[in-house]
C-alpha cells in the first residue's frame, strides 16, 4: 500500500462526536425530555425535518442556525404525527432545550478534536465530504475548523451524495489528491465505507464500542476507532 497523504472526513457523527448520527442524538436527548417514541417511530419524523433544510439554507449558515431550524422542524413533525401523545400541538421550549443540548455536546467534541486536527494538518491534506444541507463550509467555520481543511464536498452543493463516488472524487480534486493515498475517517459504513471503497480509497471507522460489538462481523479486516483522537497513532501504522 501506498503512504496515505490525504485524509477525508465526514462531518455529522464522526468530527463533532464519537460515531453517534445526529438522528440517534436527537433521539437520547428527546427521550431524556420525556418523549415516549421508539428509535422506528421517531425515525419518519427525523428525516423529514432533516429533509426539509437541503438546499433550504444559506451556504453561510452556521451550525447554531441550523440545529435550531432543524429542531423547529422537528418540533412540527413531532407535533403533527402525535409526538408520542394526544396532544398535536409543537412543544418549541422542548425544541430549544434539546438544541442547546445538542449544541454544547458539539462544541465539547469540537474542542477535544481541534488539536488533533491541527497535528494532522500539518502532515496530511484534510477535506470534508458530507451528506449536508448546503451549508457545510457555513458549519465548519462557526464550529472553528473550516481552515484546516483544503476541501469541504457538500453533498448539495455538488449534486451527489454518499455513497456516491462523485462526491468523494470533487473532493480528491479540489485536493489534488489521489484515491490511492487517501483515507476516509467515517461513522456510517453505509454512506462512508461503502463511498470509499468504490472510490478505490481505504476507510477508518469511527463507531462507539457497543457498535463495534454487534457489527462484529463487520469490523473484520478493517480499521476501527472509538474516537477520532485515537487518528494520529493509527495514522502512524498505516503510513
Amino acid at each position: 500500500m501506498q503512504a496515505i497523504e490525504t485524509v477525508l472526513f465526514d462531518f455529522g457523527g464522526t468530527l463533532d462526536s464519537d460515531g453517534v448520527a445526529w438522528k440517534e442524538r436527537f433521539h437520547a436527548l428527546y427521550r431524556s425530555e420525556g418523549l415516549d417514541l421508539s428509535a422506528e417511530d421517531f425515525a419518519p419524523a427525523f428525516y423529514a425535518a432533516d429533509d426539509a433544510l437541503v438546499g433550504a439554507l444559506a451556504p453561510t449558515t452556521g451550525l447554531e442556525e441550523t440545529v435550531d431550524t432543524l429542531t423547529t422542524n422537528l418540533e412540527a413533525e413531532l407535533a403533527r404525527r402525535g409526538g408520542g401523545t394526544a396532544q398535536r400541538k409543537a412543544d418549541n421550549a422542548r425544541g430549544q432545550r434539546v438544541a442547546s443540548r445538542f449544541l454544547s455536546e458539539m462544541s465539547f467534541a469540537f474542542a477535544r478534536n481541534r488539536p488533533v486536527l491541527e497535528t494532522l494538518s500539518q502532515r496530511y491534506r484534510l477535506g470534508v465530504v458530507s451528506n449536508f444541507y448546503g451549508n457545510l463550509e457555513g458549519a465548519c467555520e462557526s464550529s472553528g475548523l473550516a481552515r484546516l481543511f483544503g476541501a469541504m464536498a457538500d453533498s448539495q452543493r455538488v449534486g451527489a451524495e454518499k455513497p456516491d463516488p462523485a462526491i468523494f472524487q470533487a473532493a480528491l480534486a479540489e485536493l489534488q489528491a489521489k484515491p490511492e493515498t487517501t483515507v476516509m475517517v467515517g461513522d456510517s459504513l453505509r454512506r462512508d465505507y461503502e463511498g470509499a471503497r468504490r472510490s478505490g480509497m481505504r476507510f477508518i471507522w469511527i463507531a462507539p464500542e457497543d457498535v463495534q460489538a454487534h457489527e462484529r462481523d463487520s469490523t473484520a479486516n478493517r480499521s476501527v476507532l472509538a474516537s477520532v483522537t485515537e487518528l494520529p497513532d493509527l495514522l502512524d501504522i498505516l503510513t
